[in-house]
Order: C-alpha cells, then structure tokens, then sequence
C-alpha cells in the first residue's frame, strides 16, 4: 500500500501532470467563467429591457 501511495504521489508532483492536466484545468475554469460572464450579461439585458417597459416598476 505505501508504493501505492508513493507512486500517486510521484504522479502528482511530475511535470507532465501540471504541464497536461494542470494547464487543461486552468482552461477550463476560465472558459466557464466566460460562459458565466456572457449568459449574466444576456440575463440582465433581458431583466433591464422588462424594466424599462414598465412604468409602474421602481427605480
């Protein structure tokens, strides 16, 4: 069990895992953020243009 671990460990602390997987994570977080970003922007574009149709609505 303690090679197990050893190895798992020597995995993690390589090079090519944070140069493959690290880097392909790092994309990935940023490309939701992106997504995030732009659907918030189409929701509140949508929640702005209601607003501004009704009169009675406080601003």
């Amino acid at each position: 069990m303690n090679n197990f671990w050893h190895s798992l460990g020597d995995l993690l602390n390589g090079a090519w895992f944070y140069d493959n997987i690290g880097n392909m994570f790092n994309y990935s977080v940023i490309v939701l953020g992106f997504f995030g970003l732009f659907y918030w922007l189409r929701t509140q574009k949508k929640l702005s243009d209601k607003a501004a149709k009704d009169p009675n609505q406080l601003k």
